[in-house]
């Protein structure tokens, strides 16, 4: 019994030691990597990568999110028009409004409004100037949130009632071209199919400046009520040149394109803003590639870092590793002991990483001191599109990489041998 006893006070003395021992050691190397020039130089790397990925997802999904916005704003994310129109921006041929789907479209599921529209080419002139412009005329159901973000000056106009309006919405590019101001009037000419008849002219009064930052679309783009373009085409009140439809998701657009057209009447086409702007939704789509790229070279660098470090690390702590083995820790314990540092290496990395980065996308998305050629990118101020779960998933892929890259090294400590180890110097 005595024997028993003896042996079971050396067990738990032993553990405790141990356990003492273990903790000591793990303080003392932790206040030494901190002052270790190598552990600050991964704590960097492990940062200015988190910053770098997390901007660069947040500008990137920033810049699509910004881009499919006004696409959409100013066509939609579905169009249905006459088959015999062939894609032309110019509404040619009419198709009734009264549809089984119009007003309220509950032929596919995820369709948010359905709006009708109808446009006509025209010249804006004046005594000294002229300007080409397409007119698209909208109607009472027309939604304005779109185009409203992007109203620098004046007011919306409102269609809501059976005389025509003359108050349209125009760019702030064709504004300044003109020298137009707000109430301006001016003479709008719209050519007849015979070329030898007159042009019909309307006048119309300006209201409203947007400016979207979108070229194609604040070059040429004139908002005025669709009685106009039906009254030049001699269309009655019934006839629109097609309908404009948002969704709910933008990622269904592929699938909510194919099952509208297949539920319309075999007469009308439908078209999705990605076909009918392949170029510039082919261009964002690279922006996914790049990011995945710089998320991968940054990884690799901060998992680098970490790796030298650790290797530091375990050789400056050779004889302590004899220590802890030679009172009885195993090898799988003391590499844990190792991995548990490094990993609070990586956390303060990625604590002042997101500090930094959260700051700086915020700054950027209240004061927009990043700006952009809107020729080129369509936007005059770098977007950012901060999501809790992209910042989440990030933060975690980058803890559990680094940790994985970081086993092989670690395999270092069951190669040192503790008589060896505590003669180390």
């Amino acid at each position: 019994m005595c024997i028993f006893e003896s042996n079971l006070y050396h067990y738990f003395k032993l553990n405790y030691e141990l356990f003492i021992a273990k903790r000591l050691i793990a303080a003392k190397q932790y206040k030494s990597s901190i002052s270790s020039p190598i552990i600050k130089i991964a704590i960097v790397a492990i940062t200015l990568g988190i910053i770098i990925m997390m901007i660069s997802i947040a500008s990137s999904t920033g810049m699509q999110e910004k881009i499919r916005e006004k696409v959409s704003g100013f066509n939609g994310h579905i169009q249905i028009t006459n088959f015999d129109n062939n894609n032309s921006e110019i509404s040619l041929v009419p198709i009734s409004r009264e549809q089984e789907f119009y007003p309220n479209f509950n032929l596919v599921e995820g369709v948010k409004s359905i709006q009708v529209f109808a446009t006509k080419a025209g010249i804006i002139k004046t005594k000294t100037d002229f300007e080409g412009v397409v007119v698209k005329g909208v109607g009472e159901d027309y939604n304005w949130e779109y185009i409203s973000e992007y109203l620098v000056d004046g007011k919306l106009p409102k269609y809501n009632g059976t005389e025509y309006n003359e108050e349209v919405l125009l760019s702030e590019h064709i504004a300044n071209r003109l020298n137009f101001k707000i109430g301006d009037e001016f003479n709008t000419f719209f050519l007849k199919e015979d070329a030898n008849r007159p042009p019909s002219v309307i006048v119309f009064k300006l209201v409203g400046i947007y400016n979207s930052g979108m070229q194609d679309f604040d070059e040429s783009v004139l908002f005025a009520d669709i009685k106009h373009v039906q009254r030049l085409n001699k269309w009655d009140r019934t006839e629109v040149g097609g309908f404009e439809l948002f969704l709910d998701d933008f990622d269904e657009i592929e699938i909510k394109g194919n099952q509208i057209y297949a539920e319309t009447p075999s007469a009308l086409d439908t078209t999705t803003i990605l076909q009918k702007f392949p170029n510039i939704f082919e261009w964002i789509k690279l922006f996914d590639n790049n990011v995945m790229l710089i998320i991968i070279i940054m990884i690799l660098v901060a998992g680098i870092n970490m790796i030298t470090a650790l290797l530091v690390l375990i050789l400056e702590k050779t004889p302590m590793i004899g220590i802890l083995k030679s009172l009885g820790s195993t090898n799988w314990s003391v590499r844990k002991l190792f991995l548990y540092n490094a990993s609070y290496i990586i956390f303060r990395g990625l604590f002042w990483g997101n500090l930094i980065g959260i700051s700086l996308m915020l700054l950027q998305h209240y004061f927009g001191f990043v700006k952009l050629d809107p020729a080129t990118y369509y936007v005059k101020e770098a977007p950012v599109y901060i999501k809790l779960s992209h910042i989440l998933l990030l933060n975690l892929g980058t803890l559990m990489l680094c940790v994985f890259m970081l086993l092989l090294p670690s395999y270092l400590i069951t190669k040192i041998s503790p008589v060896k180890a505590i003669k180390f110097d």
